[in-house]
């Protein structure tokens, strides 16, 4: 996208940030202009479905991830309801922690069950797509987890039709799964995911395109896509706090700062998101990570757990029909001090074996460097690529 508007700058007579700042103004009003995008997100989605499913939970904190072992568990808090999250509990908190701040038997705590949640969201999303299609003339789904999916209704010209079709569906989905959703619409995925988050639980905000700016400019910079704490960090010691702080900054600047990410953040804080819905459910990645009962050095005990996370991915890949061309090791110390490292390939990789020892050699570097015991372990494929597709790519190899 700015590559593009750098081409285009040439045209201009004004000064390099001035030209390139009316385009981006320019682009922005145009694409604004053009869609209607949907995000539904179903609130607190595994502890919600536990509190259905047994009201006794409804006014009880609950707090869905690993055996706390009264403080002394070791993994995380996949979900907890919003009782949970007033006593500062988090999704991906460690859950000795969560128990400090929560402890049983004032508040529940519950083992995922995430066959069960998945057929919960199988009928979830066929409520939506049912609901939709009754409304809208080639809508596009996209679901992006096992909770929450982007909508392209652009072909309804109305924002107040797209409000109409998530009030319905809000409705249907409370009707018939006794669940609540939030939903966000926008001219884009960027708007409509932070307009879903805006009002939660069970909201519906609806950001149209002469509002854009009214909507982005007082929030907090982390409401934007890949911003997370560390990130939020640096930008608070430049000053920059929220979106509209962003904005007063140059795209020169934020690339010095922030290399490539500095575009979009550029972008993202003008409302500018280029990204369409893509049909179906993509899968970008396959992961799996271990947290030992004890921090360890056990050379045995470690590449064990990395022969196991290696076939289970394996088994998913094959599922799927899919190949890998990168591995990703996650290494996380006993002082919870996390690295990563990936290898990638130049072509698509099939089997356990090649994840394991990959992953191995990666871990080794990691091991070999510091004298600190590890507390997990992890191991991830990723730029996948259809098992269909393998052979040609094999075959166009060997032409060259």
């Amino acid at each position: 996208m700015v590559n593009e508007l750098y081409r285009k700058q040439l045209y201009f007579p004004f000064s390099h940030e001035s030209r390139l700042e009316m385009l981006v103004e320019k682009e922005r009003k145009r694409l604004l202009k053009q869609r209607i995008i949907m995000h539904i997100d179903m609130d607190y989605f595994y502890a919600q479905v536990e509190e259905r499913d047994n009201p006794k939970l409804k006014d009880r904190p609950v707090i869905v991830g690993a055996d706390p072992k009264k403080g002394m568990g070791r993994g995380v808090v996949s979900t907890c309801n919003y009782l949970a999250r007033e006593r500062g509990v988090k999704s991906g908190m460690p859950i000795s922690r969560a128990y400090r701040l929560c402890p049983e038997p004032e508040c529940v705590y519950l083992r995922p069950r995430i066959d069960y949640y998945t057929r919960e969201s199988e009928i979830l999303m066929q409520i939506i797509v049912e609901e939709t299609k009754a409304m809208v003339e080639r809508p596009k789904f996209e679901q992006v987890s096992i909770d929450e999916l982007y909508i392209d209704v652009s072909s309804l010209r109305s924002y107040k039709r797209a409000k109409e079709l998530a009030k319905l569906i809000k409705r249907k989905i409370k009707e018939k799964r006794k669940l609540t959703c939030s939903i966000g619409i926008g001219p884009n995925k960027l708007i409509a995911k932070i307009a879903s988050d805006y009002q939660k639980p069970d909201g519906l905000t609806v950001v149209k395109p002469n509002d854009v700016d009214r909507f982005l400019v007082p929030l907090d910079v982390d409401a934007l896509y890949g911003v997370g704490p560390k990130t939020k960090m640096r930008l608070n010691a430049l000053g920059i706090k929220t979106v509209g702080d962003l904005r007063r900054f140059s795209l020169d600047f934020l690339k010095q700062n922030f290399g490539k990410f500095g575009e979009d953040l550029y972008l993202m804080a003008k409302g500018i998101d280029l990204r369409e819905v893509v049909e179906g459910f993509e899968i970008k990645s396959i992961g799996k990570q271990h947290t030992f009962e004890y921090d360890t050095r056990d050379l045995v005990e470690i590449r064990k757990v990395l022969l196991a996370e290696a076939k289970a991915i394996d088994k998913e890949l094959n599922d799927f029909g899919l190949a890998y061309r990168t591995v990703t090791i996650t290494v996380r110390f006993e002082d919870f001090e996390t690295h990563t490292k990936s290898k990638t390939f130049a072509l698509p990789q099939t089997g356990w074996s090649t994840l394991l020892e990959v992953g191995w050699d990666l871990f080794k570097e990691f091991y070999y460097a510091s004298k600190k015991r590890i507390r997990l372990v992890g191991l991830r494929a990723s730029r996948l690529v259809e098992l269909s597709q393998l052979k040609v790519l094999k075959n166009e190899t060997r032409r060259f």
